[in-house]
């Protein structure tokens, strides 16, 4: 762990803590972030589950320990609090493959086509969007708008598929994006690590290149379909709390950070990554001594234009509104 100083673990813990209370601060941590970080937050999970609980908590500020569009969200929810991100330069490999210009552009060459984004976008490009969703209520809010009007589903290729596949949907364009980590995730080391572990289960994010692998096993019945379940993140959490898997082992394919939460929600199972080296660097920034500086200086404040914060927050009350995720967000 990097700390500050002469600070052992539990003084830096006990400091972030102390610091927070001073500054009527609530922490919130995704599930990818470091460990320490993870730990010592007041909330763990999923980018919109934050989001929502930051909207409703009784502190006027929100630190978040995420990516920056994580913490754009949760300021278009709590647009009356202020909202910290202890490294402003952690950005999001997914969010990156589209661009508001890009995304008008696509627009204009479809016409009449109702606009589906990913929560792990940009507030600009949110407030370009019709609706939003995230990776467990895609084919919900798919579902919720008409069969024949065509859909623009962004940025996530592999999201898109999944969504396509599991609806049927025929109408659907989807966008040429993905996460740099997830894509690296592939079938190839799905079926190698399925292989040579006969006994395990395996958890796969569908933002992963090796989603589709994944079900065509099954549909081939190479693999038992209770083995793979495809779950967002809050899925994940939700299917290790209780111990509820009948394998020894699962095979977890998502960034590596997500461990941390399935080993303390279950220790009695062995939680694998497919992939070791699928670790988000911009995830790995928010490091502990940039979080103690975060509550000592009030740096970095993530704010969003107002104008485009009403239309993103549009978006996003727009997928509240069709229901509450059953198993989290992203």
């Amino acid at each position: 762990m990097e700390l500050d100083g002469a600070l052992t673990g539990e003084d830096w813990a006990r400091e972030v803590r102390r610091l927070a209370a001073e500054r009527d601060a609530v922490i919130l941590a995704h599930n990818y972030q470091l460990p320490e970080i993870q730990d010592v937050a007041d909330h763990v999970g999923d980018s919109l589950a934050l989001s929502r609980i930051a909207a409703t908590a009784p502190q006027s500020e929100i630190v978040f320990c995420g990516v920056h569009f994580m913490a754009e969200t949760a300021k278009l929810l709590s647009p009356d609090k202020r909202v910290l991100i202890p490294d402003a330069g952690a950005g999001c490999s997914l969010a990156d493959t589209i661009h508001v210009e890009e995304l008008r552009t696509w627009k204009e060459a479809n016409p009449g086509a109702v606009v589906v984004a990913y929560v792990n976008t940009t507030a600009a490009v949110k407030a370009e969007t019709d609706i939003c969703c995230t990776s467990s209520n895609a084919a919900d809010v798919v579902r919720s708008i008409p069969e024949d009007t065509p859909i623009l589903f962004l940025p996530d290729r592999h999201l898109g598929a999944h969504v396509r596949r599991v609806t049927g949907r025929t109408n659907m364009r989807i966008w040429a994006g993905q996460c740099h980590v997830h894509e690296g995730i592939t079938g190839s080391m799905l079926v190698e690590e399925l292989t040579a572990d006969a006994e395990a289960d395996v958890l796969v994010h569908p933002e992963c290149a090796c989603a589709t692998p994944a079900l065509e096993l099954v549909a081939s019945g190479v693999v038992a379909p209770e083995r793979v379940r495809i779950l967002s993140t809050g899925g994940m959490v939700e299917a290790a709390s209780g111990g509820r898997h009948g394998a020894p082992r699962v095979l977890v394919a998502t960034e590596t950070g997500m461990l941390h939460q399935l080993r303390k929600r279950d220790p009695g199972t062995r939680y694998l990554p497919v992939s070791d080296k699928a670790v988000c660097h911009f995830m790995k920034m928010i490091t502990a001594a940039k979080l103690l500086t975060c509550l000592r200086t009030g740096k970095d404040e993530v704010d969003v234009d107002p104008a485009i914060a009403a239309a993103a927050r549009t978006s996003v009350e727009r997928m509240i509104a069709i229901g509450q995720p059953s198993r989290g967000g992203e």
